[in-house]
């Protein structure tokens, strides 16, 4: 009896656990006697339970395949890494994961900052990811019903190509993004939301109260081709400036079927891009008439007729 019950207690999962700069990953997680590291805490850490950061430190790459929360509130949290994925989320469609107060870092080696797999709902709050080669955020969901959440969060020095950078949307079936109060400067790429990969008839990304700055290539592309999912955008109180390819792109090379991109955009600004608006094939960028948009180097042109506002 006493052996059963020893047992039990020692393979238990706490419902949180906490991590330290000074920790040990023997450590049950505890409060008194926390882990070293996120993935040393996360398997000590039941399902929809919470990892919560004692102090400043250093706490390594992780993979996540349940619904957790790792939260810092008030410490240096940081996730560095070289040659490799910083976090990878790989979870099922009822799951969900929220990462707070971290500081993600490539080193300019990292891979993604961020790579999301599978399905479920993803929230960013309150971090930074820099300086990763491909993407800040890959998410590239491979199963309906996906979403990504993105708030008060800095993404910056990712990327090295134009199909690279701050945030990546690339789905093998359909999914949404939504960001909220983010940073998108000096990626290669800002936000791409592509469904040339996806089979679904659309996706969706949301961006409101953002700014899209100093981007090498493109601040805004939403992509689509024939046969594939319809790329959806919409853009709120967004500034898109500085960037040196493209401010807004729309590319949607369609000669029959469902493939079609769209941004429809509403009080934001869109200046000191090379250009301002552009368009490919059946593109489209839809304005609700109440934008700033000169000071491009071109300016490009919205698609007419403007978009009423109800």
């Amino acid at each position: 009896m006493l052996a059963v019950i020893s047992f039990t207690s020692a393979h238990a999962q706490a419902t949180r656990t906490w991590v330290s700069g000074v920790g040990d990953d023997a450590n049950p997680c505890s409060r008194t006697a926390p882990c070293k590291t996120f993935a040393g805490a996360i398997s000590k850490t039941a399902a929809g339970g919470e990892i919560n950061v004692l102090d400043p430190g250093g706490f390594g790459a992780v993979t996540i395949t349940k619904s957790i929360t790792i939260s810092s509130e008030g410490f240096e949290a940081g996730v560095l890494v070289s040659g490799t994925n910083g976090i990878i989320v790989n979870v099922a469609a009822t799951d969900v994961v929220v990462l707070r107060g971290l500081d993600i870092e490539g080193l300019g080696t990292g891979v993604n900052g961020i790579h999301f797999i599978g399905s479920g709902t993803l929230h960013v709050e309150k971090s930074v990811i820099h300086r990763f080669v491909q993407n800040g955020i890959n998410f590239i969901p491979n199963a309906s019903g996906a979403e990504l959440y993105v708030s008060d969060t800095q993404i910056r020095e990712n990327g090295t190509s134009a199909t690279t950078g701050g945030v990546v949307f690339r789905p093998t079936v359909g999914g949404n993004i939504f960001l909220n109060n983010v940073r998108v400067e000096n990626n290669s790429s800002g936000v791409i939301v592509d469904g040339s990969g996806s089979s679904a008839g659309g996706i969706n990304g949301s961006l409101r109260d953002t700014s899209l700055v100093g981007n090498s290539n493109n601040g805004i592309s939403a992509i689509s081709t024939a046969g594939h999912a319809a790329a959806n955008v919409m853009v709120d109180q967004v500034l898109v400036a500085s960037n040196a390819a493209n401010g807004i792109n729309a590319n949607g090379v369609t000669a029959s079927g469902q493939g079609s991109a769209i941004v429809r955009i509403g009080r934001s600004t869109i200046v000191s891009n090379a250009t301002g608006v552009s368009i490919t094939g059946s593109g489209q960028v839809k304005s609700y008439g109440t934008n700033q948009f000169n000071g491009n180097g071109v300016d490009g042109s919205f698609t007419l007729p403007n978009i009423s506002e109800l």
